[in-house]
């Protein structure tokens, strides 16, 4: 799910992070003593040793692990001596935090979905690889260049703890509300370009008995998506820099409040589909195929998630939150950026090779064969050719319509990745407002309460949105 957070070009997402959050370069750089390594060149910067075996961890979610296997035969066709171990799965706190607690965790992990391990957590604990080493190593498809050069922009800060990137986020999602094109042309419904249009036409799809909207209940995350889009928009940088810097009484402004009036509006007037807070993500994902439901919120990893269940001629496409009145924001200003975290564990076996293969996903070849197998973008800067473009899926291709409609307004929240205890408590408190079983006062006492409670705690440590 934080990911959960898929793609596309653009060129416009801030560093999240500012030098007041500065941390000792050297942390958690390291591997164990046990790291197996060979010898340094031009082509191997690493050091890979040939022959290591490279363990792989894949969340297989929305993006399916075709894509990670696809970079694992790109890797073995470098070192055809090595064997690779490939895991894809969802459990990645079960199956993996005995064996950072053991000590021999896997050499690249897709830390990724609902039961993904904290990345604050395995920082603070000094677990994560410093990751600026591949950021300064040569670019394979042109050694002059360093990764970060090809890297879109946005991608570093979104995967930095102070000065230092310690996750590779790789996909490049576009968040929106879903609705399927064929749909909305049969009933003559137009796409709505402000909140009281949007209201209007959930009243008119209401009237013909199809609930308009239904959400992911039982991960509570995806409905704060549209909150906090709606919040940004309205607020602008200055409601942002308050959330994100933890300030005093930042929930309890007018623009927190009407935007929580209006997402428990949805509640309020029995728009929702019946039952949806209780509903999975493919469960309630499904039942928007189906059309028992005219939108969705999700991220835009959606439409490769959903292709068994995804009828033909659906068309499904995505626009952006609607705007509400006096907004600070453009209306076309959309939630993006990289997503799906990458990690090398700092006692990796092979954490050269852990390394290496993240530099063969920042290659073009590896941005090109992600679009082609999880029908999604990646970080990659031109790695999508005319000929792969034109292939793409029509919700892919609504993303890309809508993040260059964005004309680079775009919306990033850092609490979500500086603090998940605090990300936590939000969440939960959203899926009580969603099951309207606490009010919008509620819920903003609620929310502030967990931010007053994250600063207060010295044991976390504290980051600035400048």
């Amino acid at each position: 799910m934080s990911r959960r957070q898929l793609l596309v070009r653009s060129a416009a997402i801030a560093a999240m992070v500012g030098p007041g959050s500065a941390l000792a370069a050297g942390c958690a750089a390291g591997g164990s003593s046990k790291s197996q390594t060979g010898t340094t060149s031009a082509g191997n910067p690493f050091g890979v040793k040939a022959d290591a075996p490279l363990d792989v961890y894949v969340f297989k979610g929305g993006y399916g692990d075709d894509y990670a296997k696809a970079f694992e035969a790109m890797y073995t066709a470098k070192f055809p001596a090595a064997k690779v171990t490939h895991t894809g799965a969802q459990d990645i706190t079960g199956d993996l935090q005995p064996r950072f607690n053991a000590g021999n965790p896997p050499d690249l992990i897709d830390d990724s979905g609902a039961k993904q391990l904290k990345l604050d957590v395995l920082h603070t604990n000094g677990q994560l690889t410093n990751l600026d080493q591949l950021l300064d190593a040569p670019s394979i498809d042109d050694a002059s260049k360093k990764v970060r050069d090809t890297l879109l922009p946005g991608t570093i800060g979104i995967g930095q703890f102070g000065q230092n990137m310690f996750s590779l986020n790789y996909a490049f999602t576009v968040w929106g509300l879903w609705y399927s094109k064929s749909l909305f042309q049969k009933n003559n419904w137009t796409v709505p370009k402000t909140w009281d249009e949007f209201m209007a036409l959930c009243a008119t799809i209401k009237a013909t008995g199809m609930p308009p909207f239904c959400h992911q209940g039982k991960y509570p995350y995806y409905m704060m998506v549209p909150l906090m889009d709606l919040v940004a928009k309205a607020g602008g940088e200055e409601a942002m820099k308050a959330i994100d810097n933890l300030q005093p009484g930042a929930w309890k402004t007018d623009v927190v409040k009407q935007s929580v009036d209006a997402i428990y509006a949805l509640v309020d007037k029995g728009y929702m589909l019946p039952g949806t807070e209780g509903l999975t993500h493919i469960e309630s994902q499904t039942a928007w195929n189906q059309g028992k439901a005219a939108f969705i919120p999700c991220g835009s990893w959606l439409e490769n998630e959903q292709l068994k269940a995804t009828p033909a001629g659906f068309d499904m496409a995505v626009m952006a939150m609607p705007p509400m009145t006096g907004d600070k924001m453009p209306a076309n200003s959309i939630r993006s950026g990289a997503g799906e975290p990458f990690i090398v564990p700092a006692k990796a076996a092979n954490q050269a090779g852990g390394l290496e293969l993240m530099r063969i996903m920042c290659s073009k070849a590896g941005g090109a064969s992600f679009a082609q197998n999880a029908n999604s973008l990646s970080v990659v800067k031109d790695s999508i050719t005319p000929e792969i473009a034109a292939k793409l899926k029509p919700g892919t291709k609504s993303s890309n319509d809508l993040l260059t409609a964005a004309n680079g307004s775009t919306i990033t929240w850092n609490y979500v990745n500086w603090y998940s205890a605090f990300e936590t408590d939000l969440e939960n408190a959203m899926g009580e407002l969603m099951a309207n079983r606490i009010k919008p006062d509620q819920f903003i006492t609620r929310a502030q309460a967990a931010a007053d409670k994250c600063a207060a705690d010295s044991s976390i440590q504290k980051f600035t949105r400048a």
